[in-house]
Parts: C-alpha cells; structure tokens; sequence
C-alpha cells in the first residue's frame, strides 16, 4: 500500500500534467515540425498528357519515356485508365531511382510542348497533395506599416556638388567628401565593416561589403543597411549595369534545397531574392597545379538588365530576368564558341569562332530576341581573336592575332560599322614588328589607345576613327588626314615610346588618359591630352599598385595598396593635368575607390546650352570657390583667436589665484618673497678669506 508522501507525490504530477495539458505548444510545434518522408519523394506526376485508348497507350507510354531518357532511369510508369470512356485521364505518374532525378524531371519537363494542344505541367507528387490541402477561404493578410526609406542618392543633392570616395584602412573602412586641395571632410567611419574590399555599384547607389556570411549593401545618409544575400565564404560580385542584379561567386560550394553543390547565385537587389542558383563544372573552376580559377564575369549583362548570358561548350546560353528562364527555352548553338561579348547599347551579341576544317574562323553579330544574324565576317589563319566594344555602341573592334612563321605573329584589326547600312568592316593592319596587348577605347568618343610590344620597346598608338568615305586631303598640319594616315575610315594620330607603360587609363569623361606603370613596373605616370596630342605632365608613384579617376574627370588619385606592397602605402592625388594636389602615407593602406556617379539626365541640347554659357557658369563657381577659401581663412583665424582668448583667461584667472595666496606664502617665508628689494630689511655680511703662505712637509721617525 503506498504510503502518505507517496500519494502525495502522484496528486502533485497529476496537478502538473493538468497544467501542462493548458499550455499552448501549436507555436514551438510548428516550428520545430518536421515533415515525416512520404515514400512517393521520387514520383512526379505529368499533368495535361493526351487523352488515348488501349491501342495507342503503349505508343504515348514510349514518347513520354523518351522525353525523359537523359534524367535516368525509369523504374515506373502508370497512366490510369477511365472505365466509363475506355481512354486514360489526361495524367501520368512516373517514379525515378532518386529525389535528384525526379527534381531534374521537373526542371526539364514542365512546360514542354508536345504539340499545340498538350504543353505537359509536371510537379512532385507531395506537392500536389499539398497544393489540394490548402485552404480555400481567403485569409486577408496583416497590413503592414509603412516604413519610410532613407533617400539613396541624396549624395547627388549636395550643395557644393562634391563627389565621395571609400577609403580602407587596416580594419577601418571609412567615406570622405573630397574638397578639391582642402581637408576632405569624414561622413562616415566604421571598424570591421568588411572582412575582405568593399566595392561601389556601378551608378554609385550602394556600397557591397564582404562577410563570410555573404554580402551587404549600404547606402543613403545615414549608411543603414539596404539588403543582405546568403552565399557563405563569397569572393567576387559582378552588378548589373542598372543596379537591379547581382552576382556572387564563391570558391567553395554551397549546397542548395535540392541537394546540388552550386558556386554561382544571381540575385534582385530590391528584394533580396535569390533568383537562380548554377554549378560551375569543376574543370572550369580548377586552373593549373589545382588552383581555382575562372574568367570574371562569367555571366555578362546586357546594357538594360533585361537579359544575362554565360558561355556553354558549343552554345550561349542566355537568360531573361527576372523569372531567370533561357530565352525561348533554348541555348544558342554556337559549335566551338570561344568568347563573346553584348553591345554597350543594344540588344546585340558579338561572338567568333575557331577554324575547323574546310570552316574558316568566324566574327558573328547577332541581335535578340530574333536571333537574326547581322553580320559575319569569314578569318583566314587565325590563333586568336578578342572583342572590344566602343562605350556607346557605335563600333566593334575584333583584334585578330595570325600565324607569321612558326614563331612569329602578326596582328590586324576588324572594326565593324554598327550605325551604318549592313554593319561595313573597316580592315587596319598593324605593323608587323608590334605585338598588340590591349586595347583601350575612350568613353563618349571615337578615339581609341593601343598599346604594343616592339622588341623590348613599349609603344603607344592614339587612333581616331573617321567616316570611310570621306576623301584624304593634302598633308599638313591644319588639313585632313592624309593618304598614308588613313586605312579604311582609321586614322593614326600619334604613336609614341611608351617606356615604363602597361596601363592606359581614359578620363570618364573622354579626351584626357593617362599612361601609367603599375603593379609590375615602377609607378611612372603620364597625363595626356588626345584633342591637342600633347603630354600635360608626368609624374611619379614608387610601386604604385592602382589608378582610379574620380567621376567628373577632375582629379585622379594613385595608390599602393598593402595587400600587394607591404611598405610605403597610402595614396597620391592629382589633377587632371598632372599637378600633385596631396600625398598622403597611409599605414596598412588597402582600397581607394571614387564613387560613381549615374548618367546624367540633361538632353544633347541642354548639354550643349551649358557648355555654350561655360563662361557664365564658371564665374559662379570662381566666387563660391572664393568664398570657401575666405570661410576656411575666416574659420582659421576664428580658432586662433579662441585659443588666444582661451589662453588669456587661463593665465588672468590663475594670476588672480597666486595673489590671493600672497598671505599664506608670506606666513611660510616670513616674508613677502614678491616685495621690492627696497623695502626689504638691510643685512650686514661678513667674509673670512683664508690665504697659505708657506707649506713645510716634515718626516718624523
């Protein structure tokens, strides 16, 4: 029989469990719910299939089966059959070895159309079931309150027109608005903002920060957070040109809901979605001796965010944002496609192809969505071919490297026509002593750079591009281009020796560029003028790592940065014409970035009334700089005379304070030690001199 205490006991967990029964757990159960395997992971069902009887069941049976081939393989497939109608019901159910497969069937099969009147809706079979259990009353949802955003491009709206740059530091990432040879001035400071750079979009409405989480974006006044995107240990980020997308890529893979290992995710920078995920075949990730490395971008945008594409084997597969799904549901098969590029203003695809047999090299221009093809022009002995398109759409310029001897090569350069009728081909042969390395078109120009090696020799070539039919007019200095100048609408400005030259920088705005040497060269910098072919300046940066122009073309500033030189880092700015306006040692220093600024929103015409009353306008600048240097004066002579009179008010009050104490210093002395000697009492002294004679030194026994 149990005893007193013993019942007790029970009576009380009695009580418990009733209270316990009380409690609502449908919130923690609900979070912690997990969905117990149904058995039927591996079955989709194909909805919208034709309606067929017993005589040609087997034969829709085999068709759909070789839709499906390439997933894997089949280990079931039912059709149910209607008894009243003697036909099947307009579905099927098909199960796969594995979940991954009946996801790709999914993936590949819904939307198909197997002819006009049956487009197959495949889905899993648990989603249909949760689709059928879901409740059909309308639940109005919470309204929710509305949460006013900071202004993200209020940095436009300051009243000196200043323009901004980000600035890392050790752990320290912080943001000044330059104030032309002045002290810039801090905005905003942060420690640890990034764990690795930081970079600007290209508009200059957000600022990216790297995490081992991810990436962050920030902006507006206050430099809130705007948005976060998930991709663990990310390395590098590629914007879409409007600031609607972005790009992540990471070294190491991520696993997604589907049980696939992806590097590459593209997000909506509004929302925060992640819009599509994409394995990168691993020997395109791996480069030599096991490193990992790719050609970034790899997906490249067009110039309005509406399409983003990435090269294939064999094909170019182009997406449409934002649904992310390949245009017309098909890649464009390209055999044997070796680069391509977008124009900078159309919808247009630029893209060549190797020799194969009897098939000579092609440069093609395709415009989407049509898929018509534009132009091609057919290459002969062709080892390689790179695309460079001119800002504004206007020109393609193909660089085409050929087979001189077994160890020599020439180059010549194929300039497609875009603006005018069938897309003509200029043809411009470089000298065959050059080795072309790059090529450098200005922004909102028709002028491009060329850079070459001759021998050990650096050379630089300014070219202008002309309309072709114009005719050569006679040599000299004010005419037109002449007879030997001219290759088919390419002029030859001026060709120069370019020593200690590896990059060729162009202003934003056109005109001006710079020559610099850096990273592997000695930091030797040139500021040229390519309207009156004249060097303005030179300069030089010990090292110098990177060249960033600001977004007016005003100012550029030069850098070496720590993450590639450990001594002498910081910065050098100038002017546009080569006069050093700061240089600045910087301990630690990593990243200089000038903020972007968007295009701007005046017409041709109110473009052309500005430059037309430059005068005028450039008065109103002179008097408010004017007024700035007599603020910073005013503001400087202002601080001197505060400390001044901070200082005169120190020494009186303490003045005051010492002969207030004159009694007390007069009782410890005994007497005033101040008072004039005058009225001290009068002292007799007297002083003893003794003086040696003579001096006896006597030895006693």
């Amino acid at each position: 029989m149990p005893s007193v205490q013993e019942q007790e006991h029970r009576g009380d967990h009695h009580e418990e469990d009733d209270e316990l029964l009380d409690i609502d757990f449908s919130d923690i159960e609900e979070r912690y719910r997990v969905d117990m395997p149904t058995g039927y992971e591996t079955v989709v069902v194909v909805d919208n299939t034709p309606k067929v009887g017993e005589e040609k069941k087997d034969r829709l049976l085999n068709a759909i089966k070789k839709i499906f081939k390439d997933i894997g393989d089949i280990k079931t497939i039912h059709m149910p059959m209607d008894s009243a109608t003697g036909q099947s019901k307009g579905y099927i159910f098909i199960e796969f070895e594995t979940v991954e497969q009946a996801t790709q069937a999914v993936k590949l099969g819904n939307g198909h159309k197997l002819d006009r009147a049956h487009v197959f809706a495949v889905n899993r079979f648990d989603d249909i079931e949760k689709y059928t259990s879901t409740n059909d009353e309308y639940v109005e949802p919470a309204e929710v309150p509305f949460v006013e955003k900071e202004h993200l491009k209020s940095w436009l709206a300051d009243p000196r027109a200043r323009d901004q740059w980000v600035m890392m530091k050790g752990d320290e990432v912080s943001i000044y608005w330059n104030n032309k040879s002045e002290q810039p001035d801090l905005d905003h400071s942060r420690s640890n903002w990034s764990d690795m750079y930081v970079s600007w979009s290209p508009k200059g409405t957000y600022l990216a920060t790297f995490h081992k989480q991810g990436i962050a974006l920030w902006g507006g006044p206050t430099w809130s957070k705007i948005n976060r995107f998930a991709h663990p240990n990310v390395k590098l980020i590629d914007f879409s040109p409007n600031e609607k997308y972005i790009t992540t890529w990471s070294h190491e893979p991520f696993l997604t809901a589907d049980g696939e290992h992806h590097r590459l995710a593209i997000w909506d920078i509004v929302t925060g979605r992640q819009l599509r995920t994409f394995a990168i075949d691993a020997a395109v990730a791996a480069g030599p001796e096991g490193k990992q490395k790719i050609d970034w971008p790899m997906f490249k945008w067009s110039y309005d965010d509406k399409y983003v594409a990435r090269l294939a084997p064999g094909m170019i597969s182009v997406y449409e944002t934002p649904g992310m799904g390949l245009l017309d549901k098909k890649s464009i098969k390209v055999d044997d496609v070796q680069a391509f590029a977008w124009s900078p203003s159309e919808h247009i695809l630029s893209y060549w192809t190797p020799e194969s047999g009897n098939i000579p090299a092609r440069v093609s221009l395709m415009r989407l969505p049509s898929r018509e093809v534009l132009r091609t022009k057919n290459l002969f002995n062709v080892i390689d071919c790179k695309l460079f398109w001119q800002q504004s759409g206007d020109y393609l310029l193909v660089t085409v490297k050929r087979a001189k001897s077994k160890k020599a090569t020439t180059t010549n350069f194929e300039i497609f026509r875009l603006r005018e009728k069938d897309v003509p081909v200029d043809v411009m042969e470089v000298d065959s002593v050059l080795e072309v390395t790059n090529i450098y078109w200005e922004p909102l120009g028709s002028r491009f750079a060329l850079l070459a090696m001759e021998g050990t020799k650096i050379v630089c070539n300014f070219y202008q591009m002309v309309p072709a039919a114009a005719p050569a007019a006679a040599k000299g200095k004010k005419a037109g281009p002449s007879v030997g100048d001219v290759a088919l609408g390419v002029k030859l400005l001026k060709s120069f020796d370019a020593k200690g030259t590896n990059q060729i920088i162009w202003s934003p705005k056109g005109r001006f560029c710079l020559l610099a040497g850096v990273r592997a060269f000695q930091g030797e910098i040139q500021f040229w003028d390519v309207e009156e072919l004249v060097m303005m300046g030179s300069g030089e940066h010990y090292m110098c790592t990177d060249v960033d122009w600001d977004p007016t073309g005003r100012y550029v500033t030069s850098s070496v940065s720590w993450w590639r030189v450990q001594t002498d880092t910081g910065f050098i700015m100038w002017t546009f014409t080569g006069q050093q306006l700061a240089k600045q040692a910087v301990p630690a220093f990593k990243q200089l970035l000038w903020r972007p600024r968007p295009p701007t929103l005046l017409s041709e015409e109110e473009q052309k009334q500005v430059k037309k009353n430059l005068k005028e306008y450039s008065k109103q600048f002179d008097e408010e700089d004017a007024a700035q240097t007599k603020a910073v004066t005013r503001e400087v002579l202002e601080r001197r005379i505060k400390l001044w009179n901070e200082w005169a008010e120190y020494r009186n009050r303490v003045h005051a304070d010492y002969e207030a104490a004159a009694d007390v210093r007069a009782n410890i002395w005994g007497f005033d030690p101040d008072a004039k000697q005058d009225s001290l009492p009068e002292e007799s002294l007297e002083e003893w001199v003794e003086e040696v004679v003579e001096e006896t030194e006597e030895i006693v026994e």
